[in-house]
Formats: C-alpha cells, sequence, structure tokens
C-alpha cells in the first residue's frame, strides 16, 4: 500500500511527477533571480566588475570582495552556476521519471530540460563575448535574448509538468486565445529587449524626462526615439494585457488562462506605475531595478499563456485548439 507522502511526491492523475515538477520550478525560479541580478549589474554599472577576466575575476575563482562592482559582477556569475546545477537536476529528475506520462517524447518535459541545458551554455559563453568586447549595448540585447529564451523554455518545462494551468488539459481554449496570448508575448520579449536597448545606450535611459511623453527638458535626438520607442511598445503591450482578462472571461476560456491574463494585467499595472516613479523620482537605480524585474515577469506570464492556451486545445498534439461551432437540429425532428 503507498504512504501519503509517496503519493504526493509521484503523480497519480496522468501528470508528471511531482519531484519532476518541483525541479522544474526551481530551475525556472533561478532563471528569473539570474537575469534579474543581470539587470542589476547593467544598472550599477558593473559589468566590467572583473575587468576582461572571463571566467575567472582577476585569476581567482573566489576573488578578495574588496569593491561593489566586483561583488555584483561574481555574485552574477555564481548565479549562473547555480542555474546550470538547478537545469542539471531538472535534467536528471526528468531521466529518472521517464516512464511516467508527459516526461518523454514531443511534448514532454525531457525535451524541455535537455534543450535548456543547450541555452544555459549560449548566454553563459555569449557573456565571455560581453566582457571581451567591452561591454557593448548589441552585446547586452543578445545576452538578454539568450537569456528570455532559456526562461522560456524552462517556463515550457513547469507548464509539461503540470505546474501551470493544471486544469488547461481538460478544457479547450479557442483559437482567438492562443492569438491574444502570442501578442502579449511577443510584446513583452520586443518590449524588454528594448528595454535593455535604453538602459545601455549613452542618455536613451534618461532621455524623457516627463510622463507618459516625453515632455519639456527632453535631450532630443537619437537617445529619445530609442526611449520614445521602448515607451510606445510598452504602452501597447499594457493596454492588451488589460484587455485580456476582460476578453477570456466573456468567451469563456478556461480558468487557469483566466487566472494567468489577470496576473498580466496586474503586472503591467505594476510596470505602469514604477516607469512613472522611475522618470519623475530621478531614476533610482533601485526602481529601475524593479522596472527590469516586472519586465521579466511580463515576459514570464506572456510565454506561460501561450504555453496553456496551445496545451489546453490538444495536449497530445500540442497545437491550439480548434473549437467547433454547435450544429444545428430542428425541435422534434425524428431520429433515425
Amino acid at each position: 500500500m503507498t504512504t501519503p507522502s509517496t503519493t504526493s511526491w509521484h503523480a497519480s492523475d496522468g501528470r508528471a511527477p511531482t519531484r519532476v515538477r518541483f525541479a522544474a520550478w526551481i530551475a525556472l525560479a533561478v532563471s528569473v533571480v539570474h537575469v534579474v541580478f543581470g539587470a542589476i549589474v547593467r544598472i550599477s554599472g558593473s559589468g566590467m566588475g572583473c575587468g576582461d577576466h572571463w571566467p575567472k575575476c582577476y585569476g581567482y575563482w573566489f576573488p578578495p570582495f574588496s569593491r561593489l562592482d566586483l561583488v555584483i559582477e561574481v555574485l552574477h556569475r555564481y548565479l549562473a552556476l547555480g542555474l546550470f546545477i538547478a537545469i542539471l537536476t531538472l535534467l536528471g529528475t526528468a531521466w529518472g521519471a521517464r516512464a511516467h506520462p508527459g516526461i518523454q517524447g514531443k511534448g514532454g518535459v525531457w525535451r524541455a530540460a535537455g534543450l535548456a541545458t543547450g541555452l544555459w551554455f549560449a548566454p553563459a559563453l555569449f557573456g565571455a563575448v560581453t566582457v571581451y568586447t567591452g561591454n557593448p549595448a548589441w552585446a547586452t540585447v543578445v545576452h538578454k535574448l539568450l537569456a528570455a529564451s532559456l526562461i522560456g523554455v524552462l517556463v515550457a518545462a513547469v507548464v509539461r509538468a503540470g505546474g501551470l494551468g493544471r486544469d488547461a488539459d481538460h478544457a479547450a481554449a479557442t483559437r482567438k486565445a492562443f492569438g491574444g496570448a502570442m501578442a502579449a508575448a511577443t510584446l513583452a520579449l520586443v518590449t524588454v529587449l528594448m528595454g535593455g536597448l535604453t538602459a545601455k545606450l549613452p542618455d536613451a535611459a534618461i532621455a524623457c524626462r516627463g510622463f507618459p511623453l516625453c515632455g519639456e527638458g527632453s535631450l532630443g535626438g537619437g537617445a529619445q526615439h530609442v526611449q520614445l520607442t521602448h515607451r510606445v511598445l510598452a504602452y501597447l503591450l499594457v493596454l492588451h494585457l488589460w484587455s485580456l482578462p476582460f476578453t477570456f472571461a466573456r468567451r469563456g476560456e478556461p480558468s487557469a488562462l483566466r487566472r494567468l491574463a489577470a496576473a498580466g494585467a496586474a503586472l503591467g499595472t505594476l510596470q505602469v506605475a514604477w516607469a512613472m516613479w522611475m522618470v519623475l523620482g530621478g531614476f533610482p537605480a533601485a526602481v529601475r531595478s524593479a522596472h527590469q524585474a516586472t519586465g521579466i515577469l511580463l515576459w514570464v506570464t506572456g510565454i506561460a499563456m501561450v504555453l496553456v492556451a496551445r496545451r489546453g486545445g490538444s495536449a497530445a498534439a500540442g497545437a491550439p485548439a480548434r473549437v467547433s461551432p454547435p450544429v444545428p437540429t430542428l425541435s422534434g425532428a425524428a431520429t433515425a
């Protein structure tokens, strides 16, 4: 007879075992913290805290913590190592549970974990390129794109393990829901990448002195155009996120999708508050860091909505749901 603790640790409803889901959540959490800390590295100007030395810092794995920029840069590298360990743990846990449903094959946790393992090396190795090229703006954007891709794959691992939208497999999302979620995720990613470019280019972050538009005293020129482009994308994203809870509720989408849409709308509202505080408050570093962190969470929420909408429609095929219209019948018609 199975003990209660064993039952809670293994799947009993066709989903992946709890230990796999737990490992996926840990890997995702560490990846988000790592990317957020990367923004802190950039905002604090610590990207060259170890000079042009990589992977060691001035020849040390554990250098003397004598400068704040060095401490921040080294901690970011340690988080990268912790992320690698978390992903390997997910990979090993998925392999150990490969006999369970939802682990192997198309749409399984194992493939997502394997892809995440490969993707870890891309931003890690590109970090060396960033250091050796003097930390230019284009390298920062590429590095962030690779990190966002890794986060997206880990979100997929969590969803495939049943960690998000557990009831989505039993309720079909409409094609419109999938399209709305895809628009949110795309806007979130482009806005985050544009935000990284805005933060990195000289004077772009402080080019607009007003809110919601630039206002008087702005710098003008290319820096202001970059800042305005980032703002327009952010406004479009937030307006779209605000609309999703209402449209999803009106169409009767799965409850998991509606919860994610509500979370996205709340994060969008928070992001607007951070942006206003940042601009009108003189761009304090702590608020800039919070702004960056919320942007990453918006990306996580957007890609989660896409995956839940896609999985909810057809968990086996991994395709967007197709909802057939009801077939009209005549009242009182004879049946064969």
